[in-house]
C-alpha cells in the first residue's frame, strides 16, 4: 500500500520559512493579482491567494477588470505595474476571456515581476538550469518528489500531458536531476502507446484533466505517482489516474485533493 504524498505539511513548513523572510524585509512585498471578468473558479484562487499572501506578510492587491476588456488595454495595465516600484510580483487569473491570448499577455510582465515563471525569459532560465523563478505547479512536484527521498538520477520518469504551464516546464526541471524523462501526450494515446510508457515509469506525473485515463492496473509496483488532475465527477474530485488500484501499487502517491494542489498555492 503506498505512503501518501500530501501537500499540506510541505505547504506549512515552506510557509514558515516564506513568512520568517518576509518579516526581515524592510518593507512587505507587495502581489498584484489581475482578475478579468466574472469566474467561480479564479474567485475562489483569489480568495486562497490572499488569505495565503496575507498570512505571510504580503500585501495582496487585487485588480478586477471589464470582461470585454481589450488585449491592448490588457497590456497598458500591466505595463503600469511593471513601472510601479512599490509592485514587486504580478500574477494573472485564469481563465481569460477568449478575446485574450494568454501566451501573449505573459510576455508583457517583467520577468522579475512573474511570479508565475512563464515570461520566455524565465522558462529560457530552466533549460540553462538557471532558474529563480519557476511556474508553481512544477516547483510543488518536484517539492514532492523531493519530499520522497528518492534520488531521480537515471530514473525513468513519465510525464503525461505537455501543456506549457505543467508538462513542459516540468520535464527541464527532471532533465536537470538526470532523469531519463518520456512525455506522453495526445499523440502517444492515438498511437496507442500510453499504456506501454505507464507501465515503464519508476516515477509517473499525470496532468491532463480527464479522470481515470491512467489505470490503476497500469501503475508499476513500486513507483512514485504524482495526479496533478483535478476534475468534478459527480460530488467528488478525482485526479486523472484511477487512485484505488494505483495506491495498491506504488510505493507514493499523491492523494487528489491534498497533493499537489495546497503546495501549488505555496509555491
Amino acid at each position: 500500500m503506498a505512503k501518501l504524498l500530501e501537500g499540506k505539511p510541505l505547504a506549512e513548513k515552506i510557509k514558515e520559512e516564506i513568512k520568517s523572510e518576509v518579516s526581515s524585509l524592510k518593507k512587505k512585498p507587495v502581489l498584484a493579482s489581475i482578475q478579468v471578468g466574472d469566474n467561480a473558479g479564479a474567485e475562489a484562487y483569489v480568495k486562497s491567494q490572499k488569505k495565503t499572501a496575507e498570512g505571510l506578510g504580503i500585501e495582496y492587491q487585487f485588480h478586477k477588470l471589464n470582461q470585454d476588456i481589450s488585449e491592448m488595454s490588457l497590456i497598458e495595465f500591466i505595463q503600469k505595474l511593471n513601472a510601479d516600484k512599490s509592485v514587486n510580483g504580478i500574477i494573472i487569473q485564469m481563465p481569460l476571456p477568449s478575446q485574450i491570448d494568454y501566451k501573449k499577455i505573459s510576455q508583457f510582465i517583467l520577468p522579475e515581476k512573474d511570479v508565475e515563471g512563464m515570461h520566455p525569459a524565465n522558462i529560457g532560465k530552466i533549460v540553462f538550469g538557471k532558474a529563480k523563478i519557476l511556474p508553481c505547479t512544477p516547483a510543488a512536484v518536484m517539492e514532492l518528489l523531493n519530499s520522497t527521498g528518492v534520488n531521480l538520477y537515471g530514473k525513468e520518469v513519465v510525464v503525461v500531458g505537455h501543456s506549457e504551464i505543467v508538462g513542459k516546464p516540468l520535464s527541464l526541471l527532471l532533465l536537470d536531476k538526470f532523469a531519463t524523462v518520456t512525455i506522453c501526450h495526445i499523440g502517444t494515446s492515438g498511437a496507442g502507446k500510453l499504456e506501454e510508457h505507464v507501465r515503464k515509469a519508476e516515477v509517473l506525473i499525470v496532468a491532463v484533466g480527464k479522470a481515470g485515463l491512467i489505470k490503476g492496473e497500469w501503475v508499476k509496483e513500486g513507483a512514485i505517482v504524482i495526479d496533478v488532475g483535478i476534475n468534478r465527477v459527480g460530488d467528488k474530485i478525482v485526479g486523472d489516474v484511477e487512485f484505488e488500484a494505483a495506491e495498491k501499487r506504488a510505493a507514493y502517491i499523491t492523494p487528489v485533493p491534498g497533493g499537489v494542489g495546497p503546495l501549488t498555492v505555496t509555491m
